[in-house]
């Protein structure tokens, strides 16, 4: 018998949502189809891929991603090697130095980087907090403050603390948010609530629904975002039809097999290769169960999903 395919309709569509200004921008989000189902119908917006670097500096980063910084030495420099990498969409600033628990950097000191970067690039923003919500309360507020008028995405909002971050990024100085949640569709469902009712547009909120490396746990990433994207497009559900964002890079460099040295497992090959392959895995993942952005460190891995993404597109 004949195959005759039947294309899967919907009425609904992930919220376009779109980061930056000026004539660097890029949007998110936007399909009315299940990802990479072009069969189905074209897809508005290809999944976009950011390059994730930190107010640390080069500390800590694999010989691989030292090598493409080499010369760089402020946080303009590093900024500007990353908004040239190949494959790269926008640039996603971590703030990690600012957690308490760490090095504990003062807010004012992070707000010059802040700055720092964003003079030294006029590709899109994305700002990550430190991941203390204590901390990213009174941080994020003044992020989305230095960076006035650059429609930066503000990452991360959390239960804890979405009246402050939502309050000043989506309404204060008109960013965009990014709501963050611990891979569960109920969870990111009540946040996007809660952050609607402060009087944040829907369409100036992106979700981070939460991330693992493959292969630890990862089934529940893919299951969620599965999910939340059935509920947005089956059901129609306007509180699931933002975007997703997905921070890859701190958690695939995290594991063991990208953080094993050589000479402790020579029988795993070089140690770059595999934090890349472990980068490359999980984002690929990622953006088949659902996510419209990934954000990623290594050159290679940000070459490959590129490469990826237009291949499917």
């Amino acid at each position: 018998m004949p195959f005759n395919q039947k294309p899967q309709k919907f009425n609904a569509k992930i919220n376009p949502v779109t980061i930056g200004s000026g004539d660097k921008t890029v949007t998110i989000g936007g399909d009315s189809i299940f990802p990479f189902y072009t069969f189905d119908a074209p897809s508005e917006n290809c999944a976009k891929v950011g390059v994730e670097i930190s107010d640390m500096g080069l500390e800590g980063m694999s010989e691989g991603i030292k090598a493409y910084y080499d010369g760089a030495t402020t946080m303009g420099e590093i900024a500007k090697k990353a908004a040239a990498m190949e494959g790269a969409d926008f640039v996603a600033l971590n703030l990690e130095g600012g957690d308490p628990n760490g090095e504990n950097r003062s807010i004012d000191e992070l707000i010059a980087v802040v700055k720092e970067v964003a003079e030294a690039v006029d590709c899109p923003l994305v700002v990550e907090g430190c991941k203390n919500v204590e901390k990213d309360a009174e941080l994020l507020p003044k992020v989305a403050e230095a960076l006035e008028g650059r429609n930066a995405l503000i990452l991360s909002e959390k239960e804890e603390n979405y009246k402050a971050i939502g309050a000043a990024a989506g309404l204060a100085y008109n960013q965009i948010v990014g709501a963050e949640s611990a891979v569960d569709i109920n969870l990111a469902k009540q946040l996007n609530v809660v952050t609607t009712q402060l009087g944040v547009d829907a369409k100036k909120i992106v979700m981070n629904i939460g991330s693992a490396a493959a292969g630890y746990g990862y089934e529940y990433v893919v299951s969620t975002m599965d999910r939340i994207k059935g509920a947005a497009l089956g059901q129609n559900d306007n509180m699931l039809q933002m975007p997703i964002i997905t921070p890859v890079s701190a958690e695939t460099w995290g594991v063991k097999e990208a953080t094993a040295s050589e000479a402790d497992m020579p029988e795993w090959g070089p140690q770059d290769e595999r934090g890349i392959d472990m980068e490359v895995m999980t984002a690929a993942a990622d953006l088949a169960a659902g996510s419209d952005a990934v954000i990623l460190r290594h050159p290679e891995s940000i070459k490959t999903i590129s490469k990826m993404i237009k291949a499917l597109a």
